[in-house]
């Protein structure tokens, strides 16, 4: 059977979504309940990768069920060309569109419906992705790729066995676990930025970033207003205690191998107890002289060289099913959506705050580090976390390992969904690495070659590490 994780707001009662208590719908029974309503309007919103195509089978699906109504495109792993692309072409019988985010489907919505927009609105849009089509598959053909082999030649060079100092073990090895962490203990670490991003409030220059948005003669005023009403539900959650904040961390005797980073029982290291994969950059940039690969961050095995990985799951999102419930109840979906924008940026202040302590006193390895919260968000210390499904390492795939090594779902009560996606949703989960030459960076389009070599290498059939890898793949699968 298959699904579909969406978490679309509701536009109007005949636009499809999902429960609270599920991220995820089976095609059959969201085709089903359009037809049962008479729905107007179907809206897909995709969280992670397997989304993308789950969404082009749904749109092959009502091509050939005879469905009639606009299908709305959105999520945080979905964009305009992967619709125009992949989507539009299934489904000619009205118009599939990509939405940027729920705020702007009000207005996608209307153009649609609207007797005498709707022509021009959908012929608009089919101009648009027709474009859109001819330039990506002109990208394509344009687009220059160094082998695996070539790419590998020029990975990180570190002479791990010469280097001023050795990688720090950390204050111990195994888990650990961190829950029920006091929520007024992670407020201070809240990145603000994302909050307004998600109600569509953008201020110009000088006043784009928090706290100056404020000063915004466009936004300001609604900016005040949203963030003042975040401050009294965060005094609410807080107060009584609404949401639970659980977080594991583990650290390991870890070396690469390759693109590949071994994980080990113990100090001995000769009893492996998982691999962790990662993927390299082969895309020809005039400006870069390295292909890059995280694997590239740990000391060698063949250097001899003992060296460390750490791992993160953390949440904030316990009991935000009974807390959306409630404003549900009251059709408050302003309250819904502010109780879920607050959740995970609570989320992403427990991992900032976690990986300070990480740097500082449970690895150790930056104990001097004296930096504000404004540093912390602009990344200004020693040490990279980065996460499955991002650019660093854009296989959710690695998930797997991760959860295996963290046991995060009995330890932090953060479980992985058939799709890979983290629940509750808001939750954050990601890799620790130490060391000063470690760096974030995007692995871009990948080949052939490395996917058939990363598939082999995980023990995954190639077509099923196409699908998980479809953003990234640098040729047409």
């Amino acid at each position: 059977m298959s699904h579909l994780d969406c978490e679309a707001t509701t536009i109007f009662h005949s636009l499809i979504h999902p429960p609270s208590s599920s991220s995820w719908q089976p095609c059959d029974k969201i085709l089903e309940k359009a037809k049962e309503v008479g729905a107007d309007v179907i809206g897909l919103s995709g969280l992670i990768t397997p989304s993308l195509d789950e969404m082009v089978f749904v749109a092959k699906e009502m091509q050939r069920q005879g469905f009639k109504v606009p299908l709305l495109i959105g999520g945080a792993t979905t964009s305009r060309m992967h619709t125009a692309v992949k989507i539009e072409p299934c489904y000619s019988n009205a118009p599939a569109v990509h939405v940027l985010d729920a705020s702007r489907a009000v207005t996608v919505v209307s153009s649609l419906l609207d007797a005498d927009l709707k022509e021009d609105f959908a012929a608009e849009t089919r101009e648009l992705y027709e474009e859109m089509r001819e330039e990506h598959y002109a990208s394509l053909e344009e687009r220059k790729f160094r082998t695996l082999a070539q790419a590998r030649s020029l990975a990180l060079q570190v002479d791990w066995a010469k280097r001023p100092s050795a990688p720090v073990k950390p204050s111990f090895l195994g888990r650990r676990q961190y829950n029920n962490v006091p929520l007024e203990d992670l407020v201070a670490f809240i990145d603000w930025n994302p909050f307004f991003a998600v109600w569509q409030l953008r201020g110009k220059y000088p006043n784009r970033g928090y706290p100056r948005i404020f000063d915004d003669e466009t936004v300001g005023a609604e900016a005040r207003k949203v963030f003042d009403d975040a401050q009294k539900m965060l005094k609410h959650i807080i107060d009584g205690r609404r949401l639970q904040a659980n977080g594991v961390v583990a650290f390991l005797p870890a070396n690469s191998v390759g693109d590949d980073i071994e994980v080990y029982e113990d100090e001995a290291r000769t009893t492996r107890k998982a691999t962790l994969c990662t993927l390299r950059q082969q895309e020809l940039r005039e400006e870069q002289s390295e292909c890059l690969a995280m694997s590239d961050f740990i000391a060698t095995k063949a250097s001899g060289v003992a060296d460390y990985i750490g791992m993160f799951a953390v949440t904030a999102g316990i009991g935000m099913d009974k807390l959306i419930a409630s404003y549900e109840a009251k059709n408050d979906d302003y309250g819904k959506i502010m109780a879920q924008a607050l959740g995970d940026r609570l989320a992403e202040a427990y991992a900032e705050k976690l990986h300070l302590d990480v740097r500082t006193t449970l690895w150790g390895y930056a104990g001097e580090e004296k930096l504000d919260v404004d540093d912390l968000i602009k990344v200004k210390y020693q040490g990279i976390r980065p996460a499955p499904g991002y650019p660093s390492q854009p296989d959710h795939t690695e998930k797997k390992s991760m959860w295996q090594l963290l046991n995060a779902d009995e330890l932090a009560s953060i479980e992985l969904t058939e799709s890979l996606a983290m629940m509750p949703a808001a939750s954050v989960s990601g890799l620790y690495f130490a060391n000063p030459e470690a760096k974030y960076f995007a692995v871009g389009k990948i080949c052939k070659d490395q996917v058939e070599d990363y598939a082999a290498r995980k023990g995954m059939p190639v077509a099923e590490v196409e699908r998980w890898l479809a953003p990234i793949l640098g040729y047409d699968a």
